[in-house]
């Protein structure tokens, strides 16, 4: 039997509504569900097999409506500056360019244990609702100005088992909330990779 406020589509996926009384989700997920009810903000969550890479999430997309988007955790050689990237899946941002536009040193991918540390996340689970465990602000959110063109956007509520899609318009409400530095630049693509991560 079905669970309440849960519906199968022809993919197999699970769109749930209501999601934050759902007794079986975990601590970071429900507390994902807890702000943007709070803010009022409108979401449909859509459960999934865990992915770890978009090659492993397109599998899943098919009925899930929006921009899917990816999260590129960051830090410079220094490593006294820390960066979320937020950028359509599909596309690979270049990132000396984006040190450039950033006005910092090289840039590199932060490790498992400075991502947890810093974002409360891990691997393949990266995602914007990871600034709600930032209190300190000290990630600075990096926006493609590409998805200024979506009406709505898909991110991992902090887990790697569920999309959620919302209005574009509602993220940046939600981005606002969190009280991080955000800088909108244009990224310059390059090609994408197979297996390249969230």
């Amino acid at each position: 039997m079905d669970k309440p406020g849960l519906n199968h589509d022809e993919a197999g996926l699970e769109k749930v509504t209501k999601c934050r009384f759902d007794p079986d989700l975990v601590p970071a997920q429900r507390r994902v569900y807890e702000v943007l009810d709070a803010l009022n903000i409108r979401y449909v969550r859509f459960e999934h097999p865990p992915v770890f890479t978009v090659e492993e999430a397109q599998k899943h997309w098919m009925n899930v409506p929006g921009v899917h988007c990816k999260n590129l955790f960051l830090r410079n050689y220094k490593g006294n500056r820390h960066f979320l990237v937020i950028l359509e899946a599909l596309k690979r941002a270049d990132l000396k360019d984006l040190s450039i536009k950033l006005g910092t040193d090289r840039l590199s991918f932060g490790s498992d244990e400075r991502l947890l540390r810093c974002l409360g996340l891990t691997p393949g689970s990266v995602s914007p609702f990871g600034l709600i465990n930032d209190e300190k602000k000290a990630v600075e959110v990096v926006l493609d100005e590409d998805l200024k063109r979506a009406d709505s956007v898909c991110f991992h509520p902090n887990v790697n088992t569920a999309t959620v899609n919302l209005s574009y318009a509602d993220f940046e409400r939600f981005l606002v909330w969190t009280g991080h530095p955000i800088k909108m630049v244009t990224l310059i693509g390059v090609p994408q990779e197979i297996g390249d991560t969230d």
